[in-house]
């Protein structure tokens, strides 16, 4: 009754229009006065103040910070006009170029919204001048953008990691194979597409231009690898490796691109600083929320609810699923992460699935539910950058979507394509 009594007041906090984190702290808040542990407030500020302290979490300001380096900088062009040579001549050309051009910038900044709004638009313009429908090329745009943090480096990977104690460097690698299958699934899906509506295909690239393309976007391509590079080798930790790849995107587009100035740094880092105060701030307050959880035992009772229901760790696996599915569609990705770790964190342990394994599937339940309305932050980032009409976007990307549940689908019930690779590199979890 209380469970449902907690989740009653968050959702209509919600529905009156109060922020995703506003409603958490604040739900939090009138339980702890109702039950009258009104001493446990003044603990409050000093809840909040350790939800953000974690040394991981450092991480998400400074892969922000080279997106928005990556954006301004030159480096996000350079990379288009490699994946135009590679993939242009295509059935779909521009729409193929999209989807490879996502993949690549994911090994760097990480983070779907700051994909899509950012070389979004780069790929947008190209597509429509090309004659694509804006709504195709909008819902091309969006769709690629929700690889961005599932190809390493990915801040839901790095919240995730630090949440749960998880090792950030085996999610980083548990992501590459899913990446990569979703990618694919898309571009047959563009495919498909493209040929019953008659959309055109770029000229074939010639070797020559294939090399000297490759050879510009060199210093971009550099950064996933010494990210990866590090970690793996023991260099840095994913944390450290977040300031190496922030020093080499400042370095790249300052001094060896020079697309950007010393007058431009100031916005660049403000903009940054924006976007990590917003993500910041629903991790603090989520911190509060989880503490109610764990004060009424919700963790405890919804294990006892859903293994009355099944004792089959892939029936669970698929509950677990509808349930990120769903509440996609009414919050933020992030806000979910948080608030349902403490809740599906101890039942994924007992049932003996792979943290690694549930951590790159919750992080694809959410990039879905970025698509989806009414609350899906990559759909409304398109349709205002693009001009699109929101639920326009919305009806052409459901073939996106189906593609994208089909890669859930089958990362969900294959564990090794997630854990396949951080045990080859890593050694078996111990």
């Amino acid at each position: 009754m209380m469970t449902f009594a907690i989740f009653a007041v968050l959702i209509g906090l919600i529905m009156i229009g109060l922020p995703i984190a506003v409603s958490m702290g604040l739900t939090a808040v009138i339980f702890f006065v109702v039950l009258g542990e009104v001493d446990v407030l003044c603990m409050v500020p000093a809840r909040m103040y350790s939800s953000t302290t974690g040394f991981p979490l450092l991480a998400i300001p400074f892969f922000i910070l080279v997106g928005q380096l990556m954006n301004t900088g030159g480096m996000t062009q350079r990379i288009f006009r490699l994946a135009q040579n590679m993939v242009g001549h295509i059935k779909g050309g521009l729409a193929h170029v999209n989807v490879v051009n996502s993949m690549i910038f994911a090994g760097m900044s990480g983070a779907a919204v700051a994909d899509a709004a950012g070389i979004g638009m780069v790929e947008m313009e190209a597509m429509t001048k090309a004659g694509f429908s804006r709504r195709f090329s909008g819902a091309v745009t969006a769709a690629s953008s929700t690889v961005g943090p599932i190809i390493p480096p990915s801040i839901p990977f790095v919240i995730f990691g630090s949440l749960t104690g998880t090792s950030i460097g085996r999610l980083f690698l548990g992501g590459f194979i899913p990446g990569f299958i979703m990618g694919i699934a898309m571009m047959i899906t563009v495919y498909i597409i493209s040929d019953r509506r008659g959309y055109p295909r770029e000229r074939r690239a010639t070797l020559r231009e294939f090399f000297i393309s490759a050879m510009d976007a060199w210093s971009a391509l550099a950064c996933p690898v010494i990210i990866i590079g590090g970690i793996i080798t023991g260099i840095f930790t994913p944390t450290e490796a977040s300031v190496v790849a922030a020093i080499y995107a400042l370095i790249v587009t300052l001094i060896v691109y020079k697309e950007i100035t010393f007058e431009d740094l100031p916005r660049i880092f403000w903009e940054s600083l924006e976007h990590t105060v917003r993500v910041l701030f629903i991790i603090s307050a989520a911190g509060i929320f989880g503490w109610l959880l764990i004060h009424q035992r919700v963790p405890e009772a919804v294990i006892k609810g859903l293994m009355a229901l099944s004792h089959n760790p892939w029936m669970i696996l698929l509950i677990l699923n509808i349930i990120l599915l769903v509440l996609g569609c009414f919050m933020e990705g992030i806000s979910i992460m948080i608030l349902t770790i403490p809740i599906f964190m101890p039942l994924v342990s007992k049932i003996g699935i792979d943290p690694v394994h549930f951590g790159v599937v919750m992080t694809l339940n959410l990039m879905i539910g970025l698509l989806t309305p009414p609350v899906g932050m990559v759909l409304y980032a398109v349709a205002s950058v693009g001009k699109v009409p929101l639920w326009e976007l919305a009806a052409e990307l459901k073939w996106y979507i189906f593609a994208l549940m089909v890669s859930l689908f089958l990362i969900t019930f294959i564990p090794g394509l997630v854990t396949w690779v951080p045990n080859l590199v890593m050694g078996p979890r111990m």
